[in-house]
């Protein structure tokens, strides 16, 4: 199938697996619960995991190439991700 030869990738990737599962639950609970105020209700709850999902992967991904690059560029990468979290914070 695949050749696996970074282990922090397999975490990326099965952290992204768990938030699809809760994801395509949630979307289940709404069909199932079939009213508005409890899709939403839902749906506040997957707008605070998405983040978590998100800095996790994120945090993940930074571990891995901390001692493969030099700490100007991990600088860059950082301050980039920090203007994500800005830009996404401000509506």
């Amino acid at each position: 199938m695949f050749f696996i030869k970074e282990k922090i990738v397999v975490g990326m990737a099965l952290i992204r697996i768990l938030s699809c599962m809760i994801e395509l639950s949630a979307a289940i609970l709404m069909l199932k619960f079939n009213k508005v105020e409890t899709a939403l209700k839902i749906n506040a709850v997957l707008a605070f995991i998405g983040p978590l999902i998100l800095m996790s992967v994120m945090a993940l991904g930074l571990f891995g190439v901390a001692g493969k690059m030099p700490s100007s560029k991990m600088f860059f990468i950082i301050l980039g991700v920090l203007f994500i979290f800005y830009g996404a914070s401000k509506g």
